[in-house]
């Protein structure tokens, strides 16, 4: 028999599951939703169908579920799935959880202590080389049907390139807009909380061009990444991962701030050898919204804490908060040290950009944040535009209780101007108990949505999402 689920800080409120998979063909639409806007939205976030089996539950680990939104002729439809991963069937089978948090040893159930259960696949989803892809950074990509969402299966992409296959990827590759190479790494690749890595990029069909091992400092949770037209970026970020401290019973990542901010920039061609690393005081970063080259430099930038928000129970007001700041990379400079420059104070989450510009310099950027003094942590109630080139912000605040996703950018066409389009978020509703998805108008962010659709049901925070245009 299932077991309810404990009244912890990431299962209640929006954050908790909803024990449901459903379609909704037509739904109700306030305003009007633009006719050029033809596509799917989609989501992935952590739904966790079973209660955790220890105390660690953290929102991280939840079983990844897909909310794809279709838009077309100023209708929409709705459909959730869970991702059907290892470890979800095995669990479906029991009727309840068997892993323990993390995957922690000590705490999964001794059926499955030797199974790989194939990861959560909740972080992110997108579509590349044909497929669509939900992701997570510990394990393989796993393969949905774009209209169903039913799971296909995760994706090895077995090949003898540099004597290793691909086991594992993270949640943000990136996209060369000019070739459609996809370029990404893993973490921990010789097993949890170890120092290596992987780095290697497919073609526009989703082939395997180039897979090889890499060397972090030290073992690091490392979310994001940042690549240019030559080179890729490692941020080395005091978030580290012990297996020693999982097995004592202790949370697996902890804030380690004496170790440093280290910084990898390889070129994308590759060659570990040519990795080059740069140093600085500790922070940390979940998100990049871009990075491209000006010259000899390296310009990213990210949503930087001071110090990291999660893990961290020491951290005070002022390190749990992130804010847009701008990475310098000189390389043909003598330091080994990068420069830091706040951009807004606002405090956000989830950068995104018009990725028509990726890996060029870019103007326009979006960001999640927080507005109302009573919002929780991990909750964003606003919306935010920020002008790299004023250096000026717009901004749009939900009402209290409400909360906001991360923006998703879609242009208005093709060929339009960076910037032009349209930003799509779902809203939880507080008071209602539901979601809508909201549609802005990009370039005017201050006037509210110019359409909503409405849920009867909640959207749970999650993570990423994506547009696919259908033409």
């Amino acid at each position: 028999m299932s077991q309810p689920f404990p009244s912890v800080p990431y299962l209640t409120g929006n954050f908790a599951p909803i024990l449901m998979e459903c379609d909704a063909p037509d739904l109700p639409v306030s305003g009007e939703l633009p006719r050029a806007l033809r596509g799917t939205l989609y989501r992935n976030g952590p739904n966790p169908m079973f209660a955790p089996r220890d105390d660690f539950y953290h929102w991280f680990i939840g079983d990844g579920m897909v909310h794809a939104f279709e838009i077309g002729d100023g209708r929409a439809s709705y459909r959730n799935r869970w991702v059907r991963t290892e470890k979800l069937r095995r669990e479906q089978a029991a009727g309840c959880a068997l892993f323990g948090s993390w995957g922690n040893p000590a705490t999964t159930d001794a059926s499955v202590q030797e199974v790989d259960g194939q990861g959560v696949a909740n972080t992110n989803i997108l579509w590349h080389g044909g497929k669509l892809l939900a992701l997570e950074e510990a394990h393989p990509p796993i393969a949905l049907d774009a209209r169903e969402l039913t799971t296909l299966g995760p994706l090895r992409y077995e090949s003898d390139l540099g004597g290793h296959a691909l086991g594992k990827m993270t949640a943000h590759p990136k996209i060369d807009p000019r070739t459609g190479e996809m370029v990404f790494f893993a973490y921990a690749a010789d097993g949890p909380f170890t120092p290596s890595m992987l780095y290697g990029k497919l073609d526009s069909a989703g082939h395997l061009t180039h897979l090889e091992r890499l060397l972090a400092p030290y073992p690091s949770m490392v979310h994001d990444f940042m690549v240019t037209q030559h080179y890729a970026l490692f941020p080395i970020l005091p978030l580290s991962g012990s297996m020693d401290r999982a097995m004592r019973g202790e949370p697996a990542y902890a804030w380690e701030p004496d170790r440093g901010s280290h910084i990898g920039i390889l070129p994308r061609s590759g060659g570990a050898a040519r990795m080059r690393w740069f140093r600085n005081d500790a922070c940390y970063v979940f998100h990049v919204m871009n990075a491209w080259e000006d010259g000899s430099k390296i310009i990213a930038d990210v949503m930087q804490y001071d110090s990291s928000p999660l893990f961290n129970p020491g951290a005070g007001p002022a390190g749990t908060s992130a804010r847009l700041c701008r990475w310098t990379f000189d390389l043909e400079g003598n330091s080994d040290t990068f420069t830091r420059t706040w951009l807004d104070d606002l405090p956000g989450e989830f950068p995104r950009f018009d990725e028509r510009f990726a890996m060029q310099p870019t103007r326009h950027g979006y960001f999640a944040w927080r507005g109302h003094e009573s919002t929780e942590r991990s909750v964003f109630d606003g919306l935010a535009h920020f002008d790299a080139v004023t250096g000026q912000r717009r901004t749009w605040l939900l009402p209290e209780g409400d909360g906001l996703s991360e923006p998703v950018f879609v242009p208005r066409a093709d060929d339009a101007p960076e910037g032009d389009g349209w930003l799509l978020a779902t809203v939880y509703r507080g008071a209602d108990k539901r979601s809508d998805l909201a549609v802005f108008d990009a370039t005017d962010i201050a006037r509210g949505p110019v359409a909503l659709v409405h849920l009867s049901h909640r959207v749970p925070f999650g993570f990423h999402g994506n547009w696919r245009s259908h033409g």
